[in-house]
């Protein structure tokens, strides 16, 4: 299954930003842990801190064969109605994905615009959560 795992702003400080939080392992280390535990798949990864970026990437999926789509949005996903917009029209399976609970944050990060077009949100189980999500597309196709 070809793959795309999307990391939003500020992912790339992972290990070094809020470690009480998101982990001791850098984006780079998350990105082979994936890899590496998902090998039977074809997996693209891509970080941007900028929205229109994302977008743009979100876009191609249109397109480009990608089967399943695994995002965090990091705090655009309080915030954007633009890439809730572009996740919409999306057909592919796709599953928003969290290393913390958000629910367990601060009162503003409890709500995900992303969320209410994505098929399903895994949160709380820091780099679990993207195999989880992983795991959760693949069900889509066994159905």
């Amino acid at each position: 299954m070809k793959l795309l795992v999307i990391h939003g702003p500020n992912l790339n400080l992972l290990g070094t930003r809020d470690p009480d939080i998101y982990g001791t392992m850098t984006l780079e280390q998350l990105n082979d842990y994936i890899q590496i535990s998902c090998k039977d798949h074809e997996i693209s990864f891509f970080q941007s801190n900028m929205e229109g970026e994302l977008i743009d990437r979100i876009q191609e999926t249109r397109n480009d064969g990608t089967e399943g789509l695994v995002v965090n949005m990091g705090g655009y996903t309080h915030t954007s109605v633009a890439l809730r917009d572009a996740l919409d029209p999306v057909s592919i399976p796709k599953v928003e994905v969290h290393l913390s609970n958000i629910h367990a944050r601060e009162k503003f990060r409890e709500h995900s615009i992303t969320g209410a077009v994505m098929n399903g949100i895994i949160m709380g189980f820091g780099a679990e959560s993207y195999l989880l999500g992983i795991r959760a597309i693949e069900g889509f196709y066994a159905k």
